[in-house]
């Protein structure tokens, strides 16, 4: 890890173990330690007092349905830090993130790279311990905070045969939507006028599914984004208070903060919606499971490094065991926010 060196694919699974040694001996004196129950796993996190830590603190949800376990661990570190080396630039030619985990993989390892700060994550699968290296405390990918050590997350849950999916969730008495779409498709106003006018969610972003006994979707984060406009539209400054513009434009803030009682626990999934911004009024119509298909695995899998196939198997089984409908959204959040309601009254029944 001397000065001058790259990672290329036929040293990155030394330098991955190399990081993940460097870890487990660091003087843990400069770190505090964070623990967090989500659903299914322990999270411990090993990080300087600093931006990271702070974004797990806020933006993770902490569950009483996990399962104690051996917990997982990451150790944030940074090159601004005493004893630690700056994070080594890719140089093998064009990084190819599903085609690296693949091969890693073979050796229990999972790693991605950010090639534009050399931000390093490093995982491995049976001891469950990863690694964060940054050159600095605060030079990471701008998305980071929203959803803080998500690739950890993903590669745990993968291993238990779960996955975050990139999904909005709205519900009531345990029974929710699953919205999946592109951005600009209206999916986070939904989830937001669905929250404001007594609907809950297990949220907007990223959300956990699991499928062993028909879908069941649990919060992880609990961010939630809007732009200026949206934020008059939903009139959002009685309940929360604006941020400075994050990386996408958006003001961002918490579940917690809009509905303080509006994170669900669980929600049992009985319908993807795919969501269209319209006028007049909201109507929900049938769509296939192709449009489906498309709305939810694509975006899923390519923002979550890993192997393709067992994820799209995933998300095809996902799919395969849900109804989809359009929902042409209204301008009114009042409006939308009760033809959801109708609508999972609907179902229930």
């Amino acid at each position: 890890m001397g000065h001058g060196q790259s990672v290329g694919p036929a040293t990155v699974g030394r330098y991955a173990r190399q990081l993940l040694e460097l870890a487990a001996g660091f003087d843990p004196s400069p770190l505090a330690e964070l623990d967090i129950r989500l659903p299914g796993l322990d999270l411990r996190v090993r990080a300087p007092a600093g931006p990271m830590l702070e974004a797990a603190g806020v933006a993770l949800v902490p569950s009483s349905a996990a399962l104690p376990a051996e917990p997982v661990e990451v150790t944030v570190l940074d090159a601004g830090m005493e004893a630690v080396p700056a994070p080594l630039p890719w140089s093998g030619g064009h990084y190819v993130a599903h085609r690296l985990s693949a091969d890693l993989r073979e050796s229990g390892l999972q790693a991605h790279h950010f090639h534009d700060l050399d931000f390093w994550q490093v995982y491995d699968l049976a001891a469950r311990r990863g690694v964060q290296l940054m050159k600095g405390p605060d030079v990471f990918p701008p998305w980071e905070p929203g959803a803080p050590l998500r690739v950890f997350l993903h590669w745990a849950y993968a291993e238990q045969g779960r996955r975050l999916a990139h999904a909005g969730t709205l519900g009531r008495d345990g029974k929710g939507v699953m919205l999946a779409g592109a951005g600009g498709s209206g999916k986070s106003g939904t989830v937001l006028a669905g929250l404001i006018h007594g609907l809950s969610s297990v949220g907007d972003d990223y959300v956990l599914l699991d499928i062993d006994d028909g879908v069941t979707a649990y919060p992880v984060f609990s961010t939630l984004k809007q732009d200026p406009a949206g934020f008059d539209r939903l009139g959002l400054d009685a309940r929360v208070r604006r941020r400075p513009l994050n990386w996408q434009g958006k003001h961002q803030f918490t579940i917690r903060e809009l509905a303080p009682d509006g994170i669900a626990e669980r929600l049992d999934i009985a319908a993807i919606l795919l969501p269209r911004i319209g006028a007049g009024a909201t109507r929900i119509e049938p769509a296939s499971a192709k449009e489906a298909l498309l709305a939810l695995a694509p975006s899923a899998l390519y923002q979550m490094p890993g192997e393709r196939e067992s994820g799209f198997r995933f998300f095809s089984r996902v799919v395969a065991a849900l109804p989809a409908f359009h929902i042409h959204l209204g301008t009114d959040p009042a409006e939308i926010a009760g033809a959801l309601s109708s609508f999972l009254e609907d179902i229930e029944r």
